[in-house]
């Protein structure tokens, strides 16, 4: 078993070596001098893809993290090690109870594999010429242990690029006995030391009395040090796999297979303190645990665990103090578990905001093929994109939010519009530096690549034929939803002076940008009108989707949503004209607020235009809804109807007025139970479709929380304005938010988990776990005014 164990390791070991592309240095939109001077958002937890993984937010730097495993079967070690957070690892739940950006938190996880509960909190001190951070890692077995648990864990840092690490211990053949330091250096951190502490007497090492304890004895602290590509940093598991193999390698000649160490022993690193660029330390404990990993300028006083303890207070303290103000859940959710379940869907938000720098591929051949101008086109783009050559562009840097830790740990366009709603009221600040730091990945004609897979890192998670990104394809434009929170903040009484005065700086620095995208959607996804002979009020406002194929629109963000059949170039789509509208209108305010008159005029012209086409083009008389058109084999444009989002978007988009003649039939459509109404909330796909629960079943009945969200919002703008619709819009708005966050709740309580979308039928959370993107928008929908004590019934629909 031990031979097999080596092999294994060897295999594993051996990729880092391999496959790994090499990234050059290349000058950064936001620079690390400017990153340093944001303070509070310099250092963070801003590898959301681990566990627990600290960087600060410089290019090319330092980069730390946290491993751990059960460590009492030779079989079970390799498969026990936890760093990168994994889908059906064996959690039964992770993740940040409170998480403030600014000062820290606390997260949790249950690691039901490993019979162990962690707990890390993290917290965040600013001194007069740097910040200083602390992370307090605390174990306890869960109640389900058998026996005496052991566990191990490797803390381990890495640089990155220009600067120096290495060990301030001197080497002893034993280990360490007390705390641990590294000291570094680097032109933007400057001199710093890192202490890995001894922890408090109650932590027992795992004794046993096999001679190999002599010479390496447990109770003391392994420390590491190895030389490794800069570009495989990332790759800590299986460079720590290669440390340990040697070391097991060592004891099976020494002691052979018929009298090994014990698991705990076996699978330690080397105990080697030397020159290097990746460091290791390494602690095993037997049942509980706590030590404390501190980050201090050079010079600067080190924190003690006393003043640690003190500032975890604090941090909690402060982060209750401002949860309540912001966003203490109205009723119905008044019961404290709601206040937790928020808080957390928060945190995770939070806490789940990533730096992230790298190369990304992409296909600048602009060959004709991509304009989809023929029949038959998504053939003809299948083969450009087999013989393109693909360009590897420059490292770029992005600060954002991401869907999923374990399955999307990446910046994604049309997600982070919808994170930064709740992002926007926790921190305005924050909600601009994100705002920021994706227009600074636009390119000259206005595009932003839809997937944001920078470096080799962020590749490994994403299947091959979906990392190349393509200039001629967009998504849902959902960054132009925070300009209209932007507006709204410079309009609101209570927001003073000093911040309206920032913050319309701030919107006047993007507004070229803007306009930049806006125009570059009109020139690339424009629909004919023309050709056709289609009767539209203007010409020119008609939209569809490029990156068409029979089974997908993934550009339109619903990937298989039912659409034509078979697709062509005469299409038009609901959803992306009612996208164009919202960005119309955000463009108009946001003008209006510059004082920008003649640019307000002209997207106020544009707005006009293109809620008038989405009645001509897009309405269906016979069927009561808004369709998608096509053309049909007469040359004669006809809709193409799917009852389920598609049909609402004018209305999710805010483009229907409150006495507008066609909401009545959106209303009821929306509250049928056997079209779109669930008891869990709003269908993608009504139940009467051909289409229902068919294929692949992504957007063909499953219920999106981001959707629901855009359904719960405009239901209450209709239910406060007086006029025909309101009381049937009000009584939709009163269960269906009860709905959806009850379920959500109830399936975190149930699994651990905020979950990607959920079944209509049962409720249940599916596919992409630990989904705490824009699923956190039961967050805002709990802070929404309760309408239920007014009017008709409560439970009435």
């Amino acid at each position: 078993m031990l031979q097999a164990v080596s092999a294994v390791m060897t295999l594993v070991a051996f990729s880092i070596f391999v496959s790994v592309p090499f990234l050059s240095l290349a000058t950064c939109a936001t620079t690390a001098n400017d990153a340093a001077s944001n303070g509070s958002l310099l250092w963070g937890p801003y590898r959301p893809n681990l566990y627990f993984g600290i960087r600060p937010r410089i290019p090319k730097n330092l980069l730390a993290g946290l491993m751990w495993a059960k460590v009492d079967d030779f079989a079970k070690v390799q498969n026990n090690f936890r760093h990168t957070c994994e889908q059906n690892e064996g959690m039964a739940g992770y993740g940040w109870e409170e998480y403030d950006i600014r000062n820290g938190g606390r997260q949790t996880i249950h690691d039901a594999g490993n019979t162990i509960d962690l707990t890390i909190d993290f917290v965040k001190t600013s001194g007069n010429s740097t910040e200083s951070w602390a992370a307090r890692i605390r174990g306890e077995p869960r109640a389900d242990v058998s026996g005496d648990l052991k566990t191990t864990l490797v803390f381990y840092a890495g640089m990155d690029g220009l600067g120096s690490l290495e060990f301030a211990n001197e080497h002893d053949d034993l280990g360490q006995e007390g705390t641990v330091t590294l000291h570094g250096k680097t032109a933007d951190l400057g001199d710093f030391k890192i202490d890995i502490t001894r922890g408090p007497d109650t932590n027992v090492a795992p004794k046993h009395h096999h001679p190999s304890w002599d010479s390496k004895p447990l109770d003391r602290t392994m420390a590491s040090s190895m030389r490794v590509p800069s570009n495989a940093l990332w790759q800590a598991k299986s460079i720590m796999f290669t440390n340990m193999k040697s070391e097991v390698d060592n004891y099976i000649a020494e002691y052979g297979q018929e009298n090994p160490p014990p698991a705990w022993q076996m699978f330690t690193v080397a105990n080697d303190i030397k020159e290097g660029n990746f460091h290791m330390v390494q602690k095993t404990f037997l049942g509980s645990f706590e030590f404390d990993v501190i980050f201090t300028a050079i010079d600067a006083p080190a924190l003690t665990s006393a003043e640690i303890s003190t500032a975890i207070v604090r941090t909690s303290k402060l982060f209750q103090t401002k949860f309540t103000e912001i966003f203490a859940p109205k009723s119905p959710f008044t019961d404290p578990k709601y206040t937790n379940f928020s808080q957390a869907m928060l945190s995770n938000l939070v806490g789940g905001i990533g730096y992230f720098y790298g190369d990304s591929l992409v296909d600048r051949s602009y060959a004709p093929e991509y304009e989809e101008e023929n029949e038959g086109f998504w053939e003809e783009t299948a083969d450009a994109r087999a013989r393109a050559q693909v360009t590897r562009e420059p490292p770029t840097e992005l600060f954002t939010s991401i869907p999923s830790r374990p399955f999307f740990p990446r910046g994604f366009l049309w997600d982070e519009g919808f994170h930064l709603i709740p992002i926007a009221d926790w921190d305005m600040d924050l909600t601009l530096e994100i705002v920021q730091s994706w227009f600074n990945l636009m390119d000259d004609d206005g595009w932003i690549a839809r997937e944001q897979i920078l470096g080799p890192e962020a590749r490994s998670k994403v299947p091959q034929e979906f990392q190349v990104q393509y200039p001629h394809y967009a998504n849902p434009p959902t960054l132009f939803m925070i300009l209209d929170v932007f507006v709204d903040k410079l309009n609101a009484e209570k927001y003073d002076t000093a911040h309206a005065t920032a913050l319309k700086d701030h919107i006047r620095k993007f507004y070229p940008l803007l306009k930049r995208q806006y125009f570059w959607f009109r020139k690339t996804q424009w629909g004919d009108i023309r050709s056709y002979d289609r009767e539209a009020f203007s010409m020119k406002e008609a939209y569809r989707w490029r990156g068409r194929t029979p089974r997908h629109i993934l550009t339109s963000g619903l990937d298989d949503y039912p659409r034509a059949q078979p697709p062509h170039p005469g299409e038009l789509h609901t959803d992306l004209i009612s996208w164009m509208g919202m960005m119309s209108r955000s463009l108009r305010r946001v003008a209006e607020s510059l004082g920008e008159t003649e640019d307000a005029s002209d997207f106020k012209s544009y707005e006009n235009a293109i809620v008038r086409n989405i009645d001509d083009l897009h309405w269906s008389a016979s069927s009561s809804m808004f369709c998608d058109a096509t053309i049909d084999d007469y040359e004669e444009s006809i809709h193409v109807c799917h009852k389920g989002y598609i049909s609402l978007f004018p209305f999710m988009t805010g483009l229907l007025r409150a006495d507008s003649p066609r909401l009545k039939a959106i209303l009821d459509l929306i509250s049928e139970p056997s079209e779109l109404w669930s008891e869990y909330g709003i269908r993608s796909l009504s139940k009467k479709d051909e289409h229902y629960g068919t294929d692949e079943n992504y957007w063909r009945s499953p219920i999106w929380v981001n959707m629901n969200y855009l359904i719960v919002k405009n239901l209450l703008d209709i239910a406060q304005v007086s006029g025909p619709h309101q009381e049937q819009a009000r009584q939709i708005y009163v269960k269906l938010r009860r709905n959806l966050v009850e379920n959500v709740y109830r399936e975190w309580e149930r699994t651990g988990f905020a979950w990607e979308q959920y079944n209509p039928e049962t409720g249940q959370g599916q596919r992409t776990q630990h989904f705490t993107g824009w699923t956190s928008l039961v967050v805002n929908i709990m802070v929404m005014p309760d309408l239920g004590k007014s009017g008709k019934g409560h439970d009435e629909l």
